[in-house]
């Protein structure tokens, strides 16, 4: 196989459009690994993760038209109701002590 022969420009055009590459790649380096980049990064993920859970939350109680789902809603307030009468016969109990 013969090489094709290349000429300075070439070689020297070639190293430019190199060095332009790596420094690009080196720029986005450090934008990522910055500390604001990182913190903005993190406040993202986890707007995103709240909003998710959000969504699923409120599907477990809302159909899809938008509907309370009353039957969800009464096992929640039960749920809810037996906690606090819990927490507070536990509180009686003790303060009886």
């Amino acid at each position: 196989m013969t090489e094709a022969v290349r000429t300075r420009e070439e070689i020297e055009a070639e190293i430019d459009a190199a060095r332009r590459r790596l420094a690009s790649n080196v720029e986005g380096l450090i934008n990522q690994v910055h500390p604001k980049a990182i913190v903005a990064n993190t406040v993202a993920d986890a707007r995103t993760f709240a909003e998710g859970t959000f969504e699923q939350a409120k599907a477990q109680v809302v159909d899809q038209r938008g509907n309370l789902r009353v039957e969800r809603v009464a096992l929640l307030a039960a749920a809810a109701g037996g906690a606090v009468t819990f927490v507070l016969i536990v509180r009686s109990i003790l303060r009886g002590r």
